[in-house]
């Protein structure tokens, strides 16, 4: 049975502007995100994410549609009267303070008793593992030690969700995946519904429990990180999460079971489910490391000749112009079976195996 819906997003748009200046940053939003879920809302620059994530912490209002927490009402209430928090990019310390005050600041302004600010205070350094470092001033700490008190801080007042814009984007490559498990681990001690929103694929594959793929304003797929990534349902997703192939075909036959479609090289393959109507020209994705490389032209769903190719230690990449003209792309692991014997100029097969095709919408 899935947990309860924390967050009910239903129909919401919101317009910036007016008259012929006028625009949508969100158009006809639904999504409920679940109690104890890290839900990550992903895509480019300028796609909604972060005006969704302000209209859920009550920074903006929508123009149309309705959010609701826990099934109350909420579009309209302002920020502090939300159980929300938010943990900003810039973080937003007190240089002048400790970290142990800087994380306190919010239950002191709450005039909560000393004795329960000292507790949580604690409780807080202990949960972003900053003891040793209570008694030091903000602006003494390193970048991701700054991370880590922003993000007691908004864990302080244990609010009912948390959201989180693009924390991770100003540390260095290391720190950043060190704090991917960070984030993780927290989410799940503290039991707190976390909204996270960044633009990185791979951290949202990482640490989500579920994503929203956005576009233009709208949400245009939503699901595990394995659904996100293995069954992509649009072409954007597709391209957008990871590197991938895309097929030219003509949609045979469909079912509820799956699909067949013919390629340009005139072989059938079979693919995932598709609500696409039969006789009609599809596209479909395939990822790099999905695609078998075989000597065998005969046995092979598609043939070309491989153009480049590029070593990048755990993998080869593997370059080829199909007899279609169109370019594909073959990842081989270096250790496997197949390693790096195929050389440049070379004729090889492709082979697919059923469940790893999925036809996409435009």
């Amino acid at each position: 049975m899935a947990d309860p819906v924390a967050i009910s997003v239903n129909q919401v748009s919101k317009k910036f502007g007016h008259g012929k200046d006028a625009f949508f940053a969100l158009e006809q939003v639904s999504v409920d995100i679940r109690e104890n879920e890290f839900f990550t809302l992903l895509g480019p620059s300028g796609c909604g994410k972060t005006t969704l994530l302000r209209l859920i912490a009550g920074f903006e209002h929508p123009t149309t549609g309705h959010i609701q927490l826990r099934g109350e009402e909420i579009s309209h209430l302002p920020p502090f009267k939300r159980p929300v928090n938010t943990v900003f990019q810039n973080y937003a310390l007190f240089p002048h303070l400790t970290v142990a005050e800087n994380i306190g600041f919010g239950l002191e302004m709450q005039d909560k008793p000393a004795a329960e600010i000292d507790s949580t205070v604690a409780e807080m350094l202990q949960l972003v593992q900053m003891e040793s470092l209570r008694d030091r001033r903000t602006d003494q700490i390193s970048g991701g030690q700054q991370q880590r008190v922003a993000l007691a801080r908004a864990l302080a007042p244990h609010p009912r969700v948390l959201l989180l814009d693009e924390p991770l984007s100003a540390l260095d490559y290391k720190l950043r995946k060190g704090m991917q498990i960070e984030l993780k681990r927290m989410q799940l001690e503290t039991g707190i519904t976390f909204i996270f929103v960044t633009h990185d694929q791979e951290e949202a594959l990482t640490m989500s429990d579920r994503i929203a793929v956005m576009n233009k304003g709208r949400i245009l797929q939503i699901g595990s990180p394995t659904d996100i990534y293995d069954r992509p349902s649009h072409r954007f997703v597709a391209d957008f999460i990871g590197d991938t192939n895309f097929l030219d075909g003509e949609l045979i036959e469909a079912n509820s079971e799956g699909a067949v479609v013919r390629l340009s090289s005139g072989k059938t393959v079979k693919t995932g489910p598709t609500d696409a109507a039969a006789n009609t020209p599809v596209s479909i994705t395939v990822r790099p490391e999905q695609a078998v490389l075989i000597e065998d032209l005969d046995a092979a769903d598609l043939q070309g000749t491989v153009t480049n190719v590029m070593y990048s230690g755990t993998d080869s990449h593997f370059h080829i112009e199909l007899t279609s003209k169109e370019e594909f792309v073959a990842k081989v692991q270096n250790a496997g079976p197949a390693r790096r014997d195929w050389q440049t100029g070379q004729t090889v097969g492709i082979k697919f195996h059923s469940h790893v095709l999925q036809v996409v919408s435009d």
